[in-house]
């Protein structure tokens, strides 16, 4: 109930309940669906069947089909969750169909919040059902659902594909693992009195019979009161009890078996081949005998074991008659190709596995649809005319197998099977995209030149062209880039390519935004994301990257309206999860960040999970921090613990560790800052842009240890970065690229106990684009080295202006140290003050931290007692002591106290 009782909290969770077949996982999820019934959540259940990969979804669609009315209906409304109800058409879609699926599956339950979704039998689901069941434990975090999935152990062997899936979801910190052993003695006793009157021989003989498994001892107590012997194997004693029906009655429970665990009435009566009357007075005994028990408009076998009893007890010849019988009668593809294979009529199996998969593609199901193609190829040598009942030749099924690969996340599988196909320039152009994708930029490139050279005709050819560009973009042929990019545009339009039309321009206009044509950039961008290609990928691509270039420039409010139209597009078609629907979401997050809307910035980073148990996930955390660390929340900590192990990921490491450096020096911990932009600098390769950041915050870290080794360094990894820009040859940096830039000059001369006003003047100017926080911290600076170079009015402007943008910012950090700044400046408390203050102007360009060492030192502390009250290393306080007496030309302790006292500095 834990679970539960979080979800209507607020806080969404997972269960996985594991057990023995038999011992209690559904009368235990029953009582749970009851429960949160009675609490007003809407419950969805739904049954994975031993058909395994055969029926994609086959429980979401049991769930929904089962629901009530107002779940059916809000289900309806999402097109994608409307084809798996009953009499909807699986209309084919504009890509992306798995990802558009989970996405709208997870806006219902938001919708229907709260929710209770069960997933029973997992050790059967199919692949698509256990990628949903990852995607739903990583993504449902502060919405009111609870899911929880039961599965049998003693079904997992080794190499079962459920285990893997297991074992990743039970390190998340939102699943909770449930496994259910035997029942004692003395509880089995008090169970089995539950089930009716049974004198103490008998129950000593159901409690040491059943082992402590609740399900053997109902059965042993049926048999007992039916005044059997009791069996000493459960399947002996599971079929002592069919054998007491009716020769009419086993041959229709030998047919529900075949069916498997549910099987619809009209179904069951004509494979049975009674009469109507006759037919349902045998069901109506083995009804009431307990075997099976109405289930909608058919019956299901009370319990999964009984079902696999009787199908084992089949003879041969008697399981593939009837697998045959159902195969007459059914028209699902996917139970088809089942009851077929299992018939021995190849021909059929072939025909239905085709047309299975193609059912798996239209309903989002990629990795069912591979399946279903590669069975159908395995059988294509065993049956006559092949090619007919496919209805495409065994290249074209073996191409589209390979897509179906790689759709559901297997790009080596697709290679593997793309590469045993004839190279045609269609196949070698996916080949080539997959291999770019596997990171293999060599084989990319060869296999795009293959596409290029055979291409049929104009529609191939430009799509190889623009994916050979794009295998060039990165690498130190990028100079090939514009001249095919720009031939592959006049392809594609002369031939109505849309979809390479897009793609071409998209990496055009990143080639020529880092050349620094940034006009031409625009236009392309404009031009590609103008209207859509039918392809939702490359629609959503050009939205993110339209976007990108605007923000990359310092054009907010443009970059605002791209990616607010490309998150609405990823919103109504389910895609908010997808690559690009996720990338546009960071964007558009950034953007507020920058923009000074820090309200709305919160408001999205508390989507993203603190509690993350992958690399993505740790990504998306690490952006939270941005506004978390500079409005100085409380959340800081926690989210960076969960980041810590994570950190060898380089990504991971640049975001988190960057933030947690800015956090350590609002902290006082300038060390520890420093060790964390070292850390995350250590795996970048010289050049990246990624540096400047970096550089500027060590930088920071340095002036506040008073020391300047390393300082050199860094100003170095930073020029660098500037010179080499986004290509590694001279490319052009971005607006805030550069206005990092300028900071690491400003923090160098800063270093080295220079406040330069010009310098400090140039960092204002370069975030001036719209980057609101940055501009106030960089006026924090330029004030300082304003008040040390003794223009106090113009000082106390720029402090004015700094201290009302953290004010509406709520940047507490910045406030704080602002008003520290102000207080020993004697700006006054508001910073408009005059310029009241007695003693000599300016502070000697000392820094905050260092006047509270000063302030320290003057009341007679030692360097032990001074670094034990600011909780910082006796070796720091040194540092600081040598570089106040430096900056206040003073010899010793006492003579640097008297000019500060001078100077006003300990008021």
């Amino acid at each position: 109930m834990r679970v539960l009782d979080s979800a209507a909290q607020g806080t969404a969770g997972v269960a996985l309940v594991g057990g023995d077949a038999g011992i209690g996982k559904t009368r235990l999820t029953s009582e749970l669906a009851a429960e949160a019934r009675e609490r007003g959540f809407h419950v969805l259940i739904g049954q994975c069947a031993e058909l395994g990969d055969a029926l994609p979804y086959l429980p979401l669609a049991d769930a929904l089909r089962g629901a009530e009315p107002a779940v059916r209906e809000a289900a309806a409304a999402h097109p994608m969750l409307g084809q798996l109800l009953p009499g909807t058409d699986n209309a084919s879609s504009a890509g992306l169909t798995q990802q558009r699926l989970f996405g709208s599956l997870l806006g219902l339950l938001a919708d229907l919040q709260p929710v209770l979704f069960v997933i029973e039998d997992l050790h059967w689901a199919d692949r698509s059902t256990r990628d949903l069941l990852v995607f739903l434990s990583r993504m449902v975090q502060s919405e009111r659902v609870c899911v929880v999935g039961t599965y049998r152990t003693d079904d997992l062997h080794r190499r079962h594909p459920l285990r893997s899936v297991l074992a990743e979801l039970k390190r998340l910190p939102t699943v909770m693992s449930v496994e259910l052993g035997p029942l004692g003695s003395g509880e089995m006793s008090d169970y089995v009195a539950t089930l009716g009157e049974v004198d103490a021989h008998g129950l000593g003989l159901i409690v040491a019979r059943a082992d402590g498994n609740p399900f053997y001892a109902e059965e042993l107590f049926a048999a007992m009161a039916e005044g059997d012997s009791l069996p000493d194997e459960l399947a002996s004693l599971l079929m002592s009890r069919v054998e007491l029906l009716s020769e009419a009655g086993q041959r229709v429970l030998r047919a529900a078996a075949v069916a498997g665990r549910r099987v619809e009435d009209e179904l069951l009566r004509e494979v049975s081949g009674l009469p109507a009357a006759e037919f349902e007075e045998v069901v109506r005994e083995i009804v009431s005998r307990g075997l099976l028990r109405v289930d909608g408009y058919g019956y299901a076998f009370r319990h999964a074991l009984l079902q696999e009893a009787v199908y084992t007890d089949l003879l041969p010849g008697e399981r593939t008659r009837l697998h045959a019988a159902f195969a007459r009668l059914l028209t699902s593809p996917a139970e088809l190709a089942h009851h077929y294979l299992a018939g021995h009529d190849l021909a059929g199996a072939l025909s239905a596995s085709v047309e299975a998969g193609r059912l798996a593609e239209r309903v989002g199901a990629p990795a069912e649809a591979h399946s279903h193609y590669d069975q159908a190829l395995s059988l294509w040598e065993r049956v006559r005319e092949a090619e007919r009942l496919a209805g495409e030749s065994r290249v074209e099924l073996a191409f589209r197998s390979a897509l179906m690969a790689a759709d559901s996340g297997d790009n080596h599988r697709a290679a593997t099977q793309l590469r045993a196909l004839p190279p045609t320039s269609r196949v070698s152009e996916r080949l080539a995209y997959y291999l770019y994708e596997l990171d293999d930029r060599e084989g990319a490139i060869e296999a795009a030149e293959r596409a290029v050279e055979s291409a049929e005709d104009q529609v191939a050819l430009a799509r190889a062209l623009a994916t050979y560009a794009r295998t060039l973009l990165w690498t130190s042929r990028h100079q090939e880039v514009e001249e095919l990019s720009t031939r592959a545009l006049e392809t594609a339009r002369a031939a109505g390519a849309r979809d390479a039309e897009a793609g071409a321009m998209l990496t055009l206009a990143t080639f020529v935004e880092v050349r620094g044509d940034l006009a031409r950039a625009h236009e392309l961008v404009d031009t590609a994301s103008a209207e859509g290609t039918g392809n939702l990928a490359m629609d959503l691509r050009a939205r993110f990257h339209h976007a990108r270039i605007h923000y990359e420039q310092g054009l907010l409010a443009d970059a605002a309206d791209v990616a607010d139209g490309g998150v609405r597009l990823a919103f109504e078609t389910g895609l908010k999860w997808s690559t690009y629907g996720t990338d546009l979401r960071f964007l558009r997050f950034l953007i507020h960040y920058l923009a000074g809307e820090w309200d709305q910035a919160e408001a999205v980073a508390a989507g993203f999970g603190a509690r993350v148990g992958t690399v993505p996930e740790a990504i998306l955390s690490s952006f939270a921090l941005f506004i978390e660390v500079a409005r100085g929340l409380p959340a800081v900590e926690g989210r960076l613990s969960w980041l810590r192990p994570f950190w060898p990921d380089e990504l991971v490491s640049y975001m988190s560790r960057g933030l947690a450096a800015e956090h350590a020096l609002w902290q006082g911990d300038p060390e520890g800052a420093l060790e964390h932009v070292r850390a995350a600098m250590a795996p970048l390769v010289p050049g990246e842009t990624g540096v400047v950041r970096l550089a500027a915050v060590g930088l920071w870290a340095l002036a506040e240890l008073g020391t300047t080794e390393g300082a050199d360094e860094l100003r170095a990894s930073a020029r660098l970065a500037v010179e080499a820009g986004p290509t590694g040859d001279g490319g052009h940096m971005g607006a805030e690229g550069l206005a990092w830039a300028a900071r690491v000059e400003a923090e160098w001369h800063r270093v080295h106990g220079r406040l330069d006003v010009e310098l400090w003047r140039g960092v204002v100017s370069a975030f001036d684009f719209g980057f609101v926080y940055e501009v106030a911290r960089a006026r924090w600076r330029l004030a300082e080295a304003l008040l040390a170079a003794g223009d106090r009015d113009a000082a106390q402007v720029e402090f004015g202006l700094a201290r009302e943008t953290a004010g509406k910012l709520r940047a507490a950090p910045l406030e704080n140290a602002l008003l520290d700044f102000g207080r020993r400046a004697r700006f006054g408390s508001g910073g408009s003050g005059g310029s009241s203050g007695a003693g000599v102007p300016g502070d000697g360009g000392l820094t905050a931290r260092e006047v509270e060492v000063l302030r320290l030192v003057a009341e007679g502390l030692t360097n032990r007692e001074v670094a034990e009250r600011l909780f910082i290393a006796q070796k720091t306080v040194s540092v600081h002591v040598s570089n106040i007496l430096g900056k206040l030309d003073a010899s010793t302790r006492t003579q640097a106290a008297a000019t500060a006292r001078q100077r006003g500095l300990l008021d």
